[in-house]
């Protein structure tokens, strides 16, 4: 019997469109021979939604801006040992029992934490990091903190918070001096490239991280490596038992939004080309890059090694992507940050190791079952008299 998978994406997020994008590659990528997919769209009100128009990419446009026009609204509930999806409205109530959920979500609200959450809460099997690794994946400054405490190398940095920029703002530019310009600041709880600022003087410095503040409450400033190769690497499996896939070297300069999604961001380049899927979007997968990036042996082991420690220590489950700078005056790597539900799922570089997407999709939900098993023999209650007390009393 096929498994019900439902496919979870959107959300109120300023990365919500790139989510719809890596969602649909993976729609295409499960095998329909071995499973049922349910397509969960998360609108920008954070109400669930689905329906076949979601099948193809060609749709999003309109369907983000009224999702109730084609799409049936649903909630998902409990009910025993089972999980729902229920219709809202009309007079039949379609009810369909799904078996596990494959979130493809980016970006606050969805990917830090917040829908899986939800799902534990379910109680149902999932393909993505738990709480505490999306949370900590969001937060580049707690992620900065945590990687600090575990000796994982980082570029000199520091962080800013709205309020005390607001009341003191020359003691965030007298820390801006003791690093250096330039300077790259970034909002902590985005990704995608969304408003990263380049500060190359003092002059600059004010204006800028106020752009930044727009996006979040505290704000990563750190040095800006002048002569910078940017690498990045893939990890996948379970806290308990993971692999590394091959690193890949960005070479098209730093990622902005554009670049990274913008079909016509990068015209007349040669890029990897995506799955050959109808309704499917290149996506992550259109960035100009060198797979595998030709890199030292040294550098190579650094990086797989430091990969697979922050995976470990964020308490990562299922595909994960690291992204690593390397400063060409010193050699020296340093990591940048984790993405906790890469676009394109990092599909581009599995391929490279033998793993095809689809594959890729079928290991990321057994492990997420052989995570659920494993789980469902820890003890999470257990029976007392505490209450039998309390009820005797008048």
């Amino acid at each position: 019997m096929k498994k019900r998978v439902a496919v979870f994406f959107g959300g109120k997020s300023t990365e919500h469109e790139i989510s719809c994008i890596s969602a649909n590659q993976v729609i295409h990528a499960l095998d329909g021979e071995k499973y049922e997919v349910l397509p969960i769209y998360i609108s920008k009100d954070n109400e669930f939604y689905t329906g076949e128009a979601l099948i193809d990419l060609k749709n999003y446009s309109s369907i983000v801006k009224d999702p109730g026009k084609t799409l049936d609204k649903v909630v998902l509930y409990k009910d025993g040992n089972t999980v729902k999806v229920r219709n809202v409205n009309g007079l039949i109530r379609k009810e369909q029992i799904i078996d596990i959920a494959f979130p493809v979500v980016h970006g606050t609200n969805v990917e830090d934490g917040s829908l899986a959450g939800f799902l534990e809460f379910l109680d149902i099997p999932y393909t993505s990091c738990d709480v505490l690794g999306g949370a900590i994946g969001q937060d580049k400054a707690v992620m900065k903190d945590v990687f600090k405490a575990e000796g994982i190398p980082m570029v000199d940095h520091f962080v800013i918070y709205s309020k005390d920029f607001a009341e003191d703002p020359k003691a965030a530019l007298a820390e801006a001096k003791k690093i250096g310009f330039p300077l790259i600041a970034k909002p902590a709880n985005l990704g995608s490239s969304i408003g990263i600022e380049i500060i190359r003087t003092q002059k600059e410095f004010m204006d800028k991280i106020n752009e930044c503040l727009k996006y979040d409450f505290k704000v990563v400033v750190e040095r800006m490596i002048k002569d910078l190769k940017e690498v990045n690497i893939s990890v996948i499996g379970t806290q308990e038992d993971c692999k590394v896939s091959v690193i890949e070297e960005v070479t098209n300069g730093t990622l902005t939004f554009d670049k990274k999604y913008n079909p016509n961001g990068s015209k007349g380049s040669k890029k990897l080309k995506a799955p050959a899927s109808k309704g499917a979007s290149k996506g992550m997968a259109s960035t100009i890059r060198k797979v595998p990036a030709d890199l030292p042996k040294k550098q190579q082991k650094t990086i797989e090694e430091v990969a697979a420690k922050v995976f470990k220590i964020l308490n990562c489950h299922g595909c994960v992507r690291i992204d690593f700078m390397i400063d060409n005056a010193t050699d020296k790597v340093y990591c940048n940050e984790i993405n906790t539900i890469p676009g394109s799922l990092a599909f581009y570089l599995w391929k490279e190791n033998g793993l095809s997407f689809d594959q890729e999709c079928d290991l990321l939900i057994e492990n997420a079952l052989k995570r659920y098993t494993l789980r469902s023999h820890k003890t999470w209650s257990f029976d007392t008299n505490i209450l039998d007390g309390y009820a005797k009393h008048d």
